[in-house]
């Protein structure tokens, strides 16, 4: 059953048969710096693999996205956040963000992450600090999207 709430005349859920991927790859593949040239089949496969939360209007159109990588047990990490530009500024990013809080598959989560450019303070209203223990981190990077 899909989780969902209200924020305004918007609806906020994570039905997977609501998700328009075309549109979230256009935004995503066009519009983010993060995710600059995603192949669609990339993308794709991150959607069927991830929790995805959309924001929708009463006519059915999607207007924002996250999508969150856990195990739904001890770990998430929060991607791909985005608001289409013509309703920037209207609360969806806040929208999202609580309605993943808020989510009954995200409780009790030792750890929830998320890396941003230029979104701190929408996120430190949500609780998010600075990463601690960064330096027993690690990563491999991969190569860029051709």
């Amino acid at each position: 059953m899909p989780f969902e709430t209200q924020h305004g005349e918007f609806t906020v859920t994570d039905d997977p048969a609501r998700f328009d991927l075309a549109r979230a790859h256009h935004w995503l593949c066009e519009e983010s710096y993060w995710d600059t040239g995603i192949p669609l089949e990339t993308f794709a496969r991150a959607v069927a693999n991830s929790l995805v939360i959309g924001i929708y209007t009463p006519s059915g159109e999607m207007v924002a996205l996250a999508r969150v990588v856990t195990d739904k047990a001890t770990f998430a990490w929060i991607g791909d956040v985005f608001v289409d530009a013509s309703l920037r500024g209207h609360g969806l990013g806040k929208a999202l963000m609580t309605h993943i809080q808020a989510h009954p598959d995200l409780q009790g989560l030792r750890r929830t992450h998320l890396a941003t450019r230029d979104a701190h303070s929408l996120y430190a209203h949500f609780g998010f600090v600075g990463l601690t223990g960064a330096d027993r981190w690690m990563e491999i990077r991969g190569a860029p999207y051709r």
